[in-house]
Order: C-alpha cells, then sequence, then structure tokens
C-alpha cells in the first residue's frame, strides 16, 4: 500500500464514478419526479454558523427522524448512530460506552475522539474520550427527541471545538405541534420493561413547552443475574416567542444504571466456549456484586457492581435567538451541567487452565476452591466441560465531578448574497475521578459464575472471598488513579458564506486556547486490615490506593487554529456537487496524564493537539423517487493517546481514503434507505511502534453498511432492516481478523385504533455472530480470545397511545 497519495484526485474519481452507477440503475423504477426522499431541502442547523438547506450546504450531513430510530430496533443509544452513513458505532459495550469513529478516523483507545455528541447545539462533554467517561455514557434517545443531525468532516472542524471528524446532535421536540404520547416497551425473550412519555403544546399565543422521558427496569439482554438496568429521565423546555425573535429554557434530568459489557471470553472464530455463550452470556454474577477498595479520600468503601454505567446529569440552559435589525441576527446558547457518577464492571483480564492461573499466584502446588455459589468450600471442578478460569479486574471508577457550562454566541449579518457570521465559544470541563481496581479469580460459567479462593499447597489462604488482591498485580498496579484537572476552553471563529447564481461559498476559521490545570496521584501499596476482623490476610498485606500525599501537577495550554473552505454547485433543482477543504484539531485530555505529562505539570506541543485534514468532494442527486447523496473523502490525522487495557500510549499518523453513499429509493408502497462507506485506511507513521507502520488501523473494515426495506400497508408498517461489516483485523500488528457480518432487525406496527398502536421489534434475527473488538491481536494456542460480540435475538413489543 502507498503512502503517497493524491488525495483529490482519487476522491474526485471514487466520487464520480460511484455516483452514475447507482443512479442509472434506478432509472426504470420511476416515481413522483417530485419526491424528496432524502430531506434535501430540510434547513440544517447542526455544525453551520447559518441555516442551509441540505442540497445548498457543501457539507456531508444526514438527518434521523423518530421512525428511523424505530425500524432500526436499537437496545441502546449508540447503536442508532449505526443507521448513519460514514458512522462506525462500535455499541456492544451497553447503553454506553460505544467506540464510535468517522470515515476512518481512529478510535485507538476508544470512545469518540474526534466527533462531538450534541444536545441541542451544545457538547454532552467537552472531549469525547475520557477514559470511564464517554460521551454516550450521559445521553439517552427517548420520546423527547424530534429528531438527529449528522455531519461528517466539512464544517465540523470550525463551528465546534474538539470535532474534526463531525457531530451527532440531537434536537429536543419544544411544544410546537399540540400533543404528546405515552409508549411502553417490554422484552419478550429478555428482561426489559420500559415507559416514555411526552408531551407539549401551547399555553399561549406566544409561550409553549415541551416536557417527557422515560423509566425502566430489567436485567438486560444479557443474563446478568439481577436488575442491571434501572432508572429514568426527565426533560423540559419552555419556550417564550417575541415579534423579534424567541427565549428558550430547558432542563434535564438524568439518572440511569445500565450494565456495562466488557470484552468476554470466546474463541478466536466466534464459537462460544462451553457453558459460555458469548452473545447472552455475561462476566456480571449474583456472587459479585460488590467490592471493597479506598476510594479516592483514602477510605474503605464499598463499590457495587449492580450500578454499572451510572451517570447523573442535572442540567439547566437557554437560547436566545433575535433579529437585532438591520440585518444583525444573534443566537446564543447556554447549558450548565453538574454531572457525577460511576463506571463499575468485571474485565477479563487473563483466561487460562485452573492450574496454572492458581499457581502463578500462589507456587507451585496451589489449588482452587469455590468462594461461594451452591459449590461454596469445594474444591473447583470442571462442571461446564472448559476447564477454564478467569483472573477478572474490576475496572472500579468514581466519577466525582464532571461539571462543565458551555456558551455559544454568533452574531450574523446579511449583506446581499454576502452573509457574515462572528461567533465566540466558551467552555470549562472538569475532570475528577478516581480508579478502584481490585482482582478476582472467577470460573468461566454463564448464567452466574462462582468466584474461588486460591489455597496454597501448605494451605494458606491467598484470597477472601473470591478477591485475591485489592488492586491489580497482575498489570503491575497500574491502576489505582485518582485525578482531579479542569479544562478551560476559548474558541472565536469567523465565517463567510455568499451565494452567487448557482454557486453558494463557505469559508470558516475557528481559533481554539485552552489551559488544563489541576493533579493527578498514582498508586501506592501498604498493609490495611480492609474487612476489619483484626487479622491481616495475604491479600491484605499489599492493598493499592491512590497516593494522594505524592500527587504530581497538571499545568498546561494549548492553542490551534482550524479552517474549512466549501463550494457547492447547483446543477439544476436536482443535482448538486460539492468540494471542500478543512483542517481541524482536538486537543488531549485525561488520556495525557500517567505518562505525557512533565514532572513539572506541562506538556509537549505535540502531544496536546492533533490535528485532522481533510478532502471532500460530493454530488447529491434525487429523482423519480430517488434520492443519492455520494462523499469521496481524503483524511490524514495524528493521534495521540493511551489505552487503559494495555497500558500503551500511541503516538501516530493515519490516512484514510474512501466514498461514504447515502441512498434512499420510494416505489409504490415500499421505501428503501441505507447507504455504505468504503474506506482504505493505513497508519503511515507511529513513533513508538515502527513495525505496525503500513498496516490497516484495528477494526476498520474496508466497508461498513445499512440498509432498511419498509413496507406500508393500510394499517401500519412491516420491513427489515441490515447492519453489516466486511472483514477486519482485531489489532494494528494485522494478524487476528474477525469475520465479516450482517446483522438483520425486524419490525411491524399494526395500528389498533386510530391513537393507539402496537409494534414487534427484533433485534438480530437471525442469531448472528459478530465481534467488534477484542483485547489480542493473535490468537493463543488455545485459541481464546477476550472480545466484545454484539448481542443475540432479543425481541420486544411496544404499545404506544398518542393523544
Amino acid at each position: 500500500m502507498s503512502k503517497q497519495r493524491n488525495p483529490i484526485a482519487m476522491a474526485v474519481a471514487f466520487a464520480l464514478t460511484a455516483s452514475p452507477i447507482l443512479v442509472n440503475g434506478q432509472e426504470a423504477e420511476s416515481q413522483d419526479s417530485t419526491a424528496d426522499v432524502l430531506d434535501f431541502e430540510k434547513i440544517m442547523v447542526t455544525g453551520s454558523a447559518r441555516a442551509t438547506s441540505r442540497m445548498d450546504s457543501s457539507v456531508s450531513s444526514s438527518t434521523l427522524s423518530p421512525g428511523d430510530f424505530a425500524v432500526a430496533t436499537p437496545r441502546a443509544t449508540a447503536e442508532i448512530f449505526r443507521s448513519i452513513p460514514g458512522i462506525r458505532s462500535e455499541s456492544t459495550g451497553g447503553e454506553g460506552n460505544a467506540n464510535i469513529a468517522v470515515r476512518g478516523l481512529p478510535v485507538a483507545a476508544g470512545g469518540a475522539k474526534f466527533l462531538v455528541l450534541q444536545e441541542d447545539g451544545l457538547p454532552v462533554m467537552q472531549f469525547g474520550d475520557v477514559a470511564f467517561g464517554n460521551a454516550d455514557i450521559f445521553i439517552r434517545a427517548d420520546s423527547t427527541i424530534s429528531g438527529i443531525e449528522a455531519i461528517r468532516g466539512g464544517s465540523s472542524s470550525t463551528m465546534v471545538s474538539n470535532s474534526p471528524g463531525g457531530v451527532i446532535n440531537f434536537i429536543s421536540k419544544t411544544g410546537d405541534f399540540g400533543g404528546g404520547s405515552v409508549a411502553t416497551t417490554f422484552g419478550l425473550d429478555y428482561d426489559s420493561f420500559r415507559t416514555d412519555f411526552e408531551y407539549g403544546d401551547y399555553i399561549n399565543d406566544s409561550t409553549r413547552f415541551h416536557i417527557g422521558g422515560f423509566f425502566r427496569e430489567g436485567e438486560g439482554p444479557r443474563e446478568t443475574g439481577y436488575n442491571g438496568n434501572s432508572g429514568s429521565q426527565i426533560k423540559a423546555n419552555f419556550t417564550k416567542d417575541f415579534e423579534a425573535g424567541f427565549v428558550r429554557v430547558y432542563v434535564k434530568h438524568l439518572d440511569d444504571k445500565s450494565t456495562g459489557y466488557l470484552p468476554m471470553p470466546m474463541y478466536a472464530n466466534g464459537d462460544s466456549i462451553e457453558g459460555f455463550d458469548a452473545q447472552a452470556d455475561t462476566p456480571h454474577s449474583v456472587y459479585l456484586q460488590d467490592t471493597l477498595r479506598i476510594n479516592g479520600d483514602g477510605q474503605i468503601s464499598r463499590g457495587d457492581l449492580r450500578n454499572g454505567m451510572h451517570p447523573v446529569v442535572n442540567s439547566i440552559g437557554f437560547e436566545a435567538n433575535f433579529d437585532l435589525g438591520e440585518d444583525w441576527q444573534m443566537i446564543n446558547r447556554f447549558r450548565k451541567s453538574s454531572v457525577s457518577g460511576e463506571f463499575i464492571a468485571p474485565f477479563p483480564a487473563e483466561v487460562g487452565g485452573a492450574s496454572s492461573i492458581a499457581q502463578s499466584i500462589a507456587g507451585e502446588g496451589a489449588g482452587l476452591v469455590y468462594a461461594n455459589g451452591p459449590s461454596a468450600g469445594q474444591t473447583f471442578s470442571d462442571t461446564t466441560g472448559n476447564g477454564l478460569v478467569m483472573r477478572v479486574h474490576t475496572f472500579d471508577v468514581e466519577m466525582e465531578d464532571f461539571d462543565s457550562y458551555a456558551n455559544d454566541l454568533k452574531l450574523s449579518r446579511d449583506f446581499d448574497n454576502i452573509s457574515l457570521t462572528l461567533g465566540y465559544y466558551k467552555a470549562r470541563q472538569n475532570l475528577k475521578m478516581s480508579w478502584l481496581w481490585n482482582s478476582y479469580l472467577m470460573e468461566v460459567k454463564g448464567d452466574n459464575a462462582a468466584l474461588l479462593d486460591v489455597v496454597a499447597q501448605d494451605g494458606t489462604a491467598y484470597s477472601d472471598n473470591g478477591l485475591y488482591a485489592y488492586g491489580v498485580p497482575f498489570w503491575g498496579n497500574c491502576c489505582q488513579r485518582n485525578y482531579d484537572t479542569q479544562y478551560n476552553l476559548d474558541a472565536p471563529y469567523i465565517e463567510v458564506a455568499g451565494e452567487f447564481g448557482n454557486w453558494s461559498l463557505e469559508a470558516s476559521y475557528r481559533h481554539d486556547a485552552g489551559d488544563a490545570t489541576g493533579s493527578y496521584a498514582g498508586a501506592v501499596t501498604s498493609s490495611i486490615d480492609m474487612n476489619g476482623d483484626g487479622v491481616i490476610s495475604v491479600p491484605e498485606q499489599n492493598v493499592a490506593s491512590a497516593d494522594q500525599a505524592n500527587v504530581s501537577p497538571v499545568n498546561y495550554s494549548w492553542s490551534y487554529n482550524s479552517y474549512s473552505i466549501g463550494a457547492n454547485y447547483r446543477i439544476d433543482d436536482d443535482m448538486a456537487v460539492f468540494g471542500r477543504i478543512s483542517q481541524g484539531g482536538r486537543a488531549n485530555a485525561d488520556r495525557l496524564l500517567f505518562g505525557k505529562v512533565r514532572p513539572d505539570g506541562s506538556v509537549a506541543k505535540e502531544d496536546a493537539v492533533d490535528m485532522v485534514d481533510q478532502y471532500e468532494l460530493g454530488l447529491k442527486y434525487r429523482q423519480d423517487g430517488l434520492g443519492l447523496f455520494v462523499t469521496g473523502f481524503y483524511a490524514e490525522t495524528e493521534e495521540q493517546n493511551f489505552e487503559a487495557t494495555t497500558q500503551n500510549f500511541f503516538d501516530r499518523v493515519y490516512e484514510a481514503l474512501g466514498v461514504e453513499v447515502e441512498a434512499a429509493y420510494v416505489v409504490n408502497d415500499w421505501t428503501f434507505k441505507g447507504g455504505f462507506t468504503w474506506t482504505d485506511a493505513e497508519i503511515v507513521e507511529d513513533a513508538l511502534n515502527p513495525a505496525v507502520e503500513g498496516n490497516t488501523p484495528r477494526r476498520q473494515a474496508d466497508v461498513i453498511y445499512q440498509l432498511t426495506g419498509t413496507y406500508q400497508f393500510d394499517s401500519g408498517s412491516a420491513g427489515l432492516n441490515l447492519i453489516g461489516t466486511t472483514d477486519a483485523y482485531a489489532q494494528d500488528n494485522n494478524d487476528l481478523k474477525f469475520d465479516g457480518y450482517t446483522q438483520v432487525n425486524a419490525f411491524l406496527d399494526y395500528s389498533i385504533t386510530d391513537s393507539l398502536t402496537v409494534a414487534l421489534n427484533v433485534n438480530n434475527l437471525f442469531d448472528e455472530v459478530g465481534i467488534t473488538e477484542a483485547e489480542e491481536g493473535s490468537a493463543a494456542a488455545s485459541d481464546i480470545i477476550r472480545a466484545r460480540a454484539i448481542n443475540g435475538r432479543t425481541t420486544s413489543v411496544t404499545l404506544k397511545y398518542q393523544f
């Protein structure tokens, strides 16, 4: 694979050769030539300084309606993102902790580093890849959402901080249309119960409101042994209209516990290990519900594994939008959020034979006995037929203070056919967190595995009720940590846009500057009587905790410049072409700690910011019930990162070249909507591990795709939704490869009356096996890996009443 490419020429070639094939192939099946099946005339408000239709914009964009959510049968918010072309959403972590990538931009260590998730135009988190605090943990899709807008590349570099890859914006209902709904959803073959509600209307001619949310309970799609999903959300907004504009005030309260699924044992080919179903089981168990540790304040405390990912969010904000006269307009959005919570889940650090793991802890001749469960006190025996044991680390993280505020002020003026926008964005993000990890032994068994105690040959107990270490000595006690940092951001920006006949031109510039202050502390070990029984057991001889007596400072600043220049030419009412060149940046945050921050708190300039250069060329077309949006793209990306599970830093440059296609076709009672993204990505430089240069980045498939076919009948609709990917390498060494897969989801809704509907949804109809990530880059002799797989088949029914 050549490292020298002509990005503009190749993007042009791919965009222009891909589009006619699809257009011509569908011309025979004509319908209404006025149908705008891809909503090209929809006015986009996300990632743009001014409201512009998709047809006249030089940005790759997509919109999703609540109906689009439903037919994709999502079991978590991040599963919705799989319906957006260009987005690779590895949503196998449960309700949060998804890995979200855009057009080949890397996800080396999890989260959504180069993409920002927004609610009503402001970021959920200022950094999308905070370790154990990914942005998708703090957002929920429910019936209060009127739609989702997404842009990839383009003006996302200059209109939003830290998001050169793109923006996904959740837009709330605001009471424009009177009425509401109540919907109850319950699982038929898994334990889940959820009720959504929403209502909005005008209070008087100039005042309207909307309020809604959800409540849910249940074990979830995998066998945890307890009620792992439990919580609620409520949102409300009030809008006062004036002659020259409006003011809107909104509030949100989210308190939701959901099981966090981490990698689990399976065979490298995707088959399940005897006694552990990779599609339905999880290392969660009723026999491991709490863990004893030293918290960030140095006190003995307990963590509850039933809490899983547990965000607590209280937000208040406002939006003011006014015509100031003489062609001036002002928009100001503000939000302040109080955020805390926890992330706690079992991670299999090692899967191996019982004897070898026992002897690695307590020496030759060591054995295992059941610490709890139905066989408590008995010698470990191979009841499942696999003979395996897991060394489990509890990823136990307290998010003590993730508070933030953000204010985005825009002033715009129109000058004949040119508009000027001046903006200023200011924000702060707190990141106060404690890592409180412990080590256990557990049998490899689904549906409530028991913990195991280690006993030396001389009878000495090396563990207490399955816990063999307070800390994670298997990883060098890396992960007893505490940090208390604050990140301040300032970003003035400007956009000039003009319309000249069939041409729409845009140019924008942004200067991001910020500073990080605070402190962080690593691990120290000491002898502590953790259980208070007056005896220091073997695990209590070396208790790991954060070394608060020797904290290190954080004191650095960063700045970078971003620009984006785009042009759109409308050939006729139904066709347009566009091109764009952009450069954007992403400031690095907590992942620089414990390795990249110098003793005086400073950070090297090249580590503080990662830059992304992008080139795009595209075509938009609609005719006879067909809509087509094709974008050829090229990106060069820098990345500094840190991965907690491997304790590795990254210092790389990536290249990605490809084509992104979104298409829709309506014929008679059928609607087809979908797309695919072809990507050719490569690691072109690696300062720390040159051996991977020239390789394909981990988990980057050549093609990802999605397709939904819907049939409308008199009293409802039915159809299938396909989500798929081709083969991808598990790690950057390009040895172990995951098979591609297609997940098929099915839906059927029927109107019992004009206001009452019933819907049946089946997620993963054919129980397909699909692996999204793995810890191993090469299969061991046992052929066992630790990986995250999509859930097996789950079926739900929803009753919805609209009023």
